[in-house]
């Protein structure tokens, strides 16, 4: 999609380009039916989806609860959440609106609601999207490809531009225009059947988005969480985990917790890796 400036006017890159930026995750589903993807899946029997972000180191995928639930209930959309650390975290927000699951994005969302609380001091509207969701095929095809419109979203960004004087091509240091960006959820109000699956943020919910030794949402407070992760599931099977080092255990050695039962009353010193 072209950006534009602020003032709407679109910008050009330099003498035979325009500044052009990618349609967000949104243009997915136009991507798994102009690839053929959509046409394989039928072919082989494929029903559902289960589409999540790559930056959660957390994430459990196909996650045999939150699909079970989803194919149980037999709807068509899904949104596994969870509840938000603060007011100020940069998540988007899973609210119901006249009976359909919709998602507000965190630069969209009102301060009144943001910060709204219950008496114990509880986010309101804490339902935190963490682009975790379960599609049925059937939906995709039936109902969100028929009804691909041109809902966009603007974010502001840097966006290189051409000098109209030097016509050379500038890279701006600060926010000058606007890209214009369709976001994955933005089909969910399409479903008439859904849920939202609440999870254990610490179980679940660990995003990359900073640079390294950023504290918040970077590569070391990942890899934090998945050490602390590892020592809950060992210890809560009796073992005994010594120091401050990393402890991690294959994803094919568990999966959530379970097949640990043999390092019971065993004293593990960090760092350790579990790979058998």
């Amino acid at each position: 999609e072209p950006c534009f400036s602020n003032d709407g006017k679109i910008i050009i890159e330099n003498q035979n380009k325009l500044s052009m930026a990618p349609d967000g995750n949104g243009g997915i589903y136009n991507a798994l039916k102009r690839s053929g993807s959509i046409d394989d899946m039928i072919k082989r029997g494929v029903e559902f989806l289960h589409i999540y972000g790559i930056d959660n180191v957390l994430t459990k995928s196909l996650d045999p609860i939150f699909l079970g639930i989803c194919i149980e209930k037999g709807v068509q959309c899904g949104n596994k959440v969870v509840w938000r650390a603060n007011a100020s975290e940069k998540v988007g927000v899973t609210v119901m609106n006249q009976e359909k699951m919709c998602i507000i994005e965190y630069s969209e969302i009102p301060s009144a609601m943001r910060d709204a609380v219950d008496s114990s001091g509880k986010l309101l509207f804490g339902a935190a999207n963490i682009c975790n969701h379960f599609l049925s095929l059937d939906f995709i095809i039936n109902k969100v490809l028929p009804n691909l419109g041109s809902t966009y979203h603007s974010a502001s960004k840097k966006i290189p531009y051409m000098d109209p004087i030097s016509r050379e091509t500038i890279v701006p240091s600060h926010n000058n225009g606007v890209k214009l960006e369709m976001f994955i959820f933005d089909v969910f109000p399409l479903a008439d059947k859904w849920v939202v699956v609440e999870a254990a943020r610490s179980e679940e919910f660990s995003p990359v988005k900073n640079e390294p030794g950023n504290a918040q949402d970077s590569p070391d407070t990942a890899l934090q969480a998945i050490s602390a992760q590892g020592k809950r599931w060992l210890e809560a099977v009796g073992a005994v985990v010594h120091g401050d080092g990393v402890c991690e255990i294959s994803p094919l050695v568990s999966y959530g917790g379970e097949g640990l039962e043999k390092y019971k009353g065993v004293v593990l010193d960090t760092p350790v890796y579990l790979d058998s």
